[in-house]
């Protein structure tokens, strides 16, 4: 949540929402946690998750106002 209210995501889905769809994708083994394996694989394997990941971490508006103060 913390994430989306710095850089200004326009997610419709909520972040319990996302966690959720991210686990049903990418916890291969089921046991409710993700190893970094598991994280990068899956991410990688899916483009709609990897586009929101990338569009949610995408913080080049807060260094640019960094750089202009």
């Amino acid at each position: 949540q913390a994430i989306r209210s710095i850089n200004r995501c326009n997610e419709t889905m909520t972040a319990e929402e996302f966690t959720d769809m991210v686990f049903n994708k990418i916890d291969i083994n089921g046991d409710g946690e993700l190893s970094l394996e598991e994280f990068m694989e899956g991410v990688q394997k899916d483009e709609m998750l990897l586009d929101i990941l990338t569009r949610s971490l995408d913080l080049t508006h807060i260094v640019r106002l960094i750089q202009n103060d």
